[in-house]
């Protein structure tokens, strides 16, 4: 039996015991009641009656126990120019000071507060600050559509919003100002001030009576204490894209979720107090609240704060520069930016200009990694590259290779297993548990561990709907994949992106899984178009290699034989396109579904999420030669 067993074995036998445990490694005011509160089932809550606060576990005790000159923060931004180091110190001083701000506005425990900033280090101040008074923060990402920041200002309600005057993307400027000043125009909740942070490179002209300088106010602020809040209450709400257009407020509380980010570092990520720990993605995303904010700083981490792209800020050794320069440990990102450094530098070959001697690992999160783009990573940075999955709604991983309680051997294309605390069961369409190696639904045994969502903001009926009903007592994850007989977990799809061909259930990421084989392939989307004779039909996109010439008829025809081959002949895949981008959310999400509607020729919204509007009209294009789209 190897160390993870003995470990899992323990969380899921006696989880109250185990999650006790590992809530030593926090400071409470008060402890607990109760480890685990069963009695609203199936709406759990973790550490009732206890007392702490956040702010305080990620800065206040790291400088009372010695780390008060260590670097909390490293802030680099290739898009300006700037680097900056942050030591928990100062880091401690500054949200104390931005949380007097708050707190002489009248913002107060349970008060909500909006952030919607680029990825500045102001923007963290921001949230440890609404989490040193006990308000709940509220994080858009910058730039969002204004319609969709309005709709999150009425759900959530906030008191204030933390704004900028811009972001800066490689070779422009984004005003966030009107898009905010549009945004409460359009909202039926209007905030009492906004507090707005003017960058250098484009000031905005602040509303007389609503509006707040950021510098101003900081300079005649009192830093204030951290209040202690319950471990029950919301420490933030992070909203998801619905499909409805009815914002899904995802609520995180203060207790649990400290509580399972700080055993997370060390026992998942394997990294020391003191490492530097970057996470590679946005502060308006779920992964940027874990492991860019909270995780890190809990640990007694340095965490970086990157402004920048995989690719273009200047070229796609930029990864590599920030692990050498700042002597990143453990690094975390989505595969899709790995598809990009390798769609541009295939052979690695700006790797070699940097020294890298000091990194020891790679996670990949975010959307499925093929075995290809792993395959790469491994081999050109020799360190352990560890695909693993998890959720808005989970906070932290499913499941995941656990580097710090014994690495496993990896298996391309597979999440690993279950991390501790999480009972994972592969469901069919009846309910029942399904059999090894059979595809269906993914599902979560009840209670949820510490840290997870324990609701929708204001909204635990449509929680219990949407999550907990199919299959009572389990949270129904949304996603379809099978377990295999070591018990690894392969997540394939999304559910709605399981196809049926001719009554035969196919995984859409098991033929991308062929097609990224494909040696001149740097990535690909299949999607499911409906068809009068089959019920549906996998149709591929494809994105070639940089410096490929070849004809593209050639290279599709190699990749359906790829798939004939690999998958069989029952998988009827016949038609693929060479695009030169694939639609994507701002996080590196495939947008699959709105491909699958412009295939069908249905309506569809342009997601508010997307990173690039055009790309549509070029699948658009590629869907019609397939004759598709009509």
């Amino acid at each position: 039996m190897t160390q993870y067993d003995g470990i899992y074995r323990q969380s899921i036998e006696d989880p109250e015991n185990f999650w006790a445990a590992a809530a030593e490694n926090i400071h409470w005011e008060r402890r607990w009641d109760r480890v685990l509160d069963r009695r609203n089932d199936p709406l759990f809550r973790w550490f009732s009656g206890a007392r702490l606060n956040t702010c305080f576990n990620a800065l206040d005790r790291h400088v009372d126990a010695g780390r008060a000159e260590q670097p909390a923060l490293i802030y680099d931004s290739p898009v300006t120019g700037t680097q900056r180091s942050i030591s928990y110190r100062a880091l401690r001083d500054e949200t104390a000071r931005f949380a007097g701000v708050l707190a002489s506005r009248g913002i107060a425990r349970g008060d909500r507060v909006i952030i919607y900033m680029p990825m500045v280090p102001e923007a963290i101040v921001a949230m440890l600050a609404c989490a040193r008074i006990g308000a709940v923060h509220s994080v858009v990402f910058g730039g969002f559509a204004a319609n969709e920041l309005a709709t999150r200002i009425d759900d959530a309600r906030p008191v204030a919003i933390v704004s900028a005057s811009c972001g800066i993307e490689p070779g422009r400027i984004v005003a966030y100002k009107p898009l905010l000043d549009r945004a409460i125009d359009i909202a039926s909740h209007k905030p009492d001030c906004c507090i707005v942070l003017q960058r250098e490179q484009q000031t905005a002209e602040l509303v007389r009576g609503r509006d707040i300088d950021w510098h101003d106010a900081l300079e005649k602020a009192d830093a204030v204490d951290c209040v202690t809040v319950d471990a029950t209450d919301p420490l933030y709400i992070l909203y998801t894209s619905g499909t409805t257009g009815q914002p899904k407020g995802i609520v995180r509380d203060n207790g649990g979720h400290a509580v399972a980010l700080y055993w997370t570092m060390r026992d998942i990520y394997g990294v020391e107090p003191g490492e530097v720990f970057w996470a590679a993605s946005d502060i308006g995303w779920i992964v940027g609240h874990s492991y860019i904010v909270y995780a890190p700083l809990l640990h007694g981490n340095t965490t970086v704060l990157y402004e920048g792209k995989p690719v273009g800020t200047p070229d796609a050794g930029a990864f590599w520069r920030v692990i050498s320069e700042h002597k990143v440990a453990c690094m975390f990102t989505a595969p899709t930016a790995f598809r990009a450094i390798r769609q541009q530098d295939p052979d690695g070959e700006l790797i070699d200009r940097y020294n890298l001697s000091g990194f020891r690992s790679l996670f990949l999160a975010g959307e499925r990694c093929d075995s290809n783009t792993l395959h790469w990573a491994e081999e050109k940075l020799q360190v352990p590259v560890i695909d693993h999955w998890w959720q808005t709604e989970t906070g932290w991983a499913i499941a995941a290779n656990c580097l710090g309680i014994g690495k496993l051997p990896v298996k391309a294309g597979s999440a690993t297993r279950a991390v501790p605390g999480w009972g994972v069961t592969i469901m069919d369409a009846d309910g029942t548990p399904a059999g090894s190696g059979t595809v269906g639904a993914i599902a979560c045994t009840l209670p949820l561990p510490p840290g997870t969502l324990p609701g929708y903001w204001q909204a635990d009926e449509r929680y219990k709907a949407t999550c907990l009903s199919r299959f009572p007592g389990y949270y129904e994850t949304g996603d379809a994949g099978y377990i295999d007989a070591d018990n690894y977990i392969y997540v394939m799809a999304r559910t709605d992106d399981i196809i049926n061909v001719a009554g035969h259930r196919l995984s859409t990421g098991a033929i991308e899984e062929v097609l990224a084989a494909h040696p001149d392939v740097a990535e690909c989307a299949v999607v499911g178009v409906s068809d009068d004779l089959k019920g549906q039909l996998p149709v591929g996109l494809l994105v070639l290699k940089s410096g490929v010439k070849r004809q593209h008829a050639d290279i599709v025809a190699e990749s359906v034989q790829l798939v004939r081959d690999r998958v069989g002949p029952v998988a009827v895949f016949k038609k693929a396109a060479v695009v030169t981008r694939l639609p994507k959310t701002r996080s590196g999400k495939i947008l699959r579904g709105t491909m699958r509607k412009i295939a069908d020729g249905d309506e569809f919204q342009t997601p508010a999420t997307i990173e690039d509007a055009t790309t549509l009209d070029e699948v658009g294009a590629a869907f019609r030669t397939l004759g598709y789209a009509s």
